[in-house]
């Protein structure tokens, strides 16, 4: 019978991650972020997020406005494992779900997606915004990952 060799290391690790549980059957923790407003003012509310390294999040994003907006962060989408992102209808229903990277959302005038992911590296990331011309006029976030 032949020996195989384990690199101490390699266990340290292994171990490490088998103790911090099963981290796919965590309930999420919810937030909501709302995009814009009803009477059309360009804003993140709230602007700043603070969450933590691996804790799953359902990050609710609404938008009550009469704009489109979008939601992108490269610097979360480059710290997070994203789970997937649903698509409510007016009536709460999933209508669609997509799984993979995230790197920007747009949400049209009265819609509402939930970005579900986990945050696997610290980093405050103040890049969170819709487009330039909106960012110029102060709709800018901040979230930070601990």
């Amino acid at each position: 019978m032949k020996a195989i060799w384990i690199s101490p290391l390699l266990m340290l690790v292994a171990g490490a991650v088998s103790a911090a549980g099963d981290l796919t059957r965590q309930e999420p923790t919810p937030l909501t972020m709302v995009l814009g407003s009803p009477g059309g003012e360009h804003r993140f509310t709230p602007d700043a997020l603070i969450l933590e390294t691996g804790k799953l999040y359902q990050l609710r994003l609404e938008n009550p406005s009469p704009n489109a907006y979008y939601f992108g962060s490269q610097g979360l989408a480059d710290a997070v494992y994203s789970r997937k992102v649903s698509v409510l209808g007016g009536d709460g229903k999933v209508l669609a779900e997509v799984y993979g990277p995230v790197r920007r959302l747009e949400l049209k005038p009265g819609s509402v997606a939930e970005w579900w992911f986990l945050p696997v590296r610290t980093g405050k990331f103040e890049d969170v915004m819709s487009t330039r011309t909106h960012s110029e006029a102060g709709m800018r976030a901040t979230i930070e990952v601990r």
